[in-house]
């Protein structure tokens, strides 16, 4: 039922072998991330009528769409000196739960369309299932962190995301948040969601919308000074409170993107002009890159109806759109602003962002969303090639 809670504030003692490691196996020396809880939030309030999202994969369905994710990380400083990840995270509880009942797809899980569907169309459904809240730990400060100059190679220890279970995807989270304490008492808020179910510019109003909803909670004047989550006080005595991170993170390489913006007009394409327009992209990406890129790509498609379309394209017998020429624009990650808005105290932005996308395919990537991130004269499209 929404508002009950999975706590594992006593944790047994057990290790994994990938707990300090980067996606290649090699050690980071001081960066032994510990789990020390795991919840379940749900929306505040029972979901009625359920909603359903279509996941259009036809016979294009294989075991690395279903792994396919990006990934978020904030880093924030004391706001105060009350402030800490662990006051965040109790709080976050409350104030995720209250935002997941304005958009409960988030809590919700993919399941196949039919029982015994192994092959068929699969579907994402509102079932109030809930999001994982990791709460965690590093032995590090927050500001050597930021000195690294490959820190890229540990920053999958500050998000958590274990693999779909493609037999039964029904139990398997599509959405993580991992809040990491470092040893400074600064903290990092680490985000994770498969592709099936956003996309990081779609992801940008809920972001932004919870942060809110946060700050305004926090704010009002009859709620206590200590949240009812705070983790400190959930602890039993005498019981390891930690375990090694077995998160499936550190597994996969982080793939480059090259992401490309359109204006409006460039809304509501049909199939075949959302593959000429993929076609357009490879090639600016492949001129960015200075290399060739494969033949066949991996194609989602978001529209404005939310369901998303996957399947496998070759460019070969493609035609690129040439009209598009004057309306392509380079873009990064920059261009999500999130850094400044999402905020979980008023005077406290980001100090670090970074996002990136996990591609655990062997064939190349392009995903194509609508946004309205920036852009005059209403929602444009966003083309992300990630290789």
């Amino acid at each position: 039922m929404p508002g009950n809670i999975t706590q594992l504030a006593c944790i047994p003692s057990i290790l994994f072998n990938m707990a300090n490691c980067n996606e290649n196996g090699v050690a980071h020396s001081g960066f032994n991330l510990q789990i020390e809880a795991i919840q379940s939030v749900m929306p505040t309030k029972s979901t009625d009528p359920r909603l359903i999202r279509r996941v259009l994969v036809g016979e294009n369905l294989g075991s690395s769409n279903f792994q396919r994710r990006f990934h978020m990380v904030f880093c924030y400083n004391k706001a105060s000196e009350t402030d800490s990840g662990r006051m965040v995270a109790g709080w976050i509880r409350e104030s995720l739960g209250r935002t997941l009942d304005e958009n409960p797809l988030l809590a919700g899980r993919l399941r196949r369309k039919g029982e015994n569907d192994t092959n068929g169309e699969l579907e994402i459904v509102s079932n109030d299932s809930g999001v994982r809240l990791i709460e965690a730990k590093v032995p590090m400060n927050l500001a050597d962190f930021l000195d690294l100059k490959e820190k890229e190679n540990v920053e999958a220890e500050l998000v958590f995301w274990e693999d779909i279970h493609e037999p039964n995807p029904q139990y398997s989270p599509l959405f993580y948040v991992q809040v990491t304490n470092f040893n400074c008492g600064r903290y990092s808020i680490g985000i994770s969601c498969s592709l099936f179910l956003a996309d990081p510019y779609g992801m940008t109003g809920f972001l932004n919308r919870w942060s809110k909803i946060h700050i305004n909670m926090v704010s009002e004047a009859d709620m206590p000074k200590i949240p009812t989550f705070f983790l400190p006080n959930l602890r039993k005595t005498g019981c390891s409170s930690t375990l090694s991170s077995s998160s499936s993170t550190r597994t996969n390489q982080v793939s480059e993107t090259l992401i490309f913006k359109l204006p409006s007009k460039f809304l509501n394409l049909r199939d075949d002009i959302h593959k000429n327009l993929a076609e357009k992209c490879v090639q600016e990406a492949e001129d960015k890159l200075g290399k060739k890129l494969s033949s066949k790509f991996c194609l989602f498609v978001r529209e404005n109806s939310q369901d998303i379309k996957v399947e496998t394209f070759s460019r070969e017998g493609n035609s690129p759109c040439g009209n598009i020429d004057t309306g392509l624009v380079s873009a990064n990650w920059d261009g999500l602003e999130l850094d400044d808005t999402v905020r979980f105290n008023e005077e406290n932005k980001a100090v670090h962002f970074s996002c990136w996308i996990i591609n655990s395919g062997n064939e190349d990537l392009v995903l194509i969303t609508p946004s309205d991130i920036g852009d005059e004269g209403g929602s444009g499209k966003n083309v992300i090639v990630t290789v």
